[in-house]
């Protein structure tokens, strides 16, 4: 008796140290993600900061163009709000966008493509971006490494009894964000 007893205490043992050594695993990786996050909008912000100093430098040249000047305040207004992180991906792909329209406005403005402010203006946001780029790259593979373990065996049913879920990765929505963008200097 006291054999099976000490033998059910050593499985219920191993099980409680079993389920708190995953549980700690997905409060872990929950946490890389929620850094990672943290360290994508740090270079978010970066490049929301950049926004109207660019965008003044080319007013200058290009009064015509105001609706896409306007468009860009107005997307750069509602990041700034807190968007949920799925507004925030989309209104983040549409921003890309709008600032590649500005580069490409900037063609049609020689006087602008040589003015030094504007051009140290170009080389921040390409540096901003490259660490963007790379904030979500480590952003969605910390999104990687939780989903497995929501996903996996037995790990998927300790999530389930603590109410993780999986994470949405950060991804590109536009096609013409995938395709590789010609910058011209």
């Amino acid at each position: 008796m006291a054999l099976g007893f000490a033998f059910l205490l050593s499985v219920a043992v191993i099980l409680v140290v079993a389920i708190a050594g995953i549980y700690n695993r997905f409060i872990k990786f929950r946490a890389m993600m929620k850094e990672a996050l943290s360290g994508m909008d740090v270079q978010l912000k970066r490049r929301h900061d950049l926004i109207p100093n660019i965008v003044e430098s080319v007013k200058g040249y290009a009064q015509h163009e105001k609706k896409l000047f306007e468009e860009i305040a107005a997307m750069r207004a509602k990041l700034v709000g807190h968007p949920s992180d799925k507004e925030k991906g989309s209104l983040e792909n549409g921003l890309s966008q709008a600032l590649k329209s500005i580069f490409a406005l900037a063609e049609a403005y020689p006087e602008l493509k040589a003015n030094q402010n504007f051009l140290d203006l170009q080389k921040n946001l390409s540096e901003i971006e490259e660490q963007i780029q790379m904030s979500r790259r480590y952003y969605n593979g910390t999104v990687r490494n939780y989903n497995i373990m929501v996903e996996s065996f037995p790990s998927n049913l300790i999530g389930q009894i603590f109410g993780f879920h999986k994470a949405d990765f950060f991804e590109i929505t536009l096609a013409t964000e995938r395709a590789t963008p010609e910058v011209k200097f």
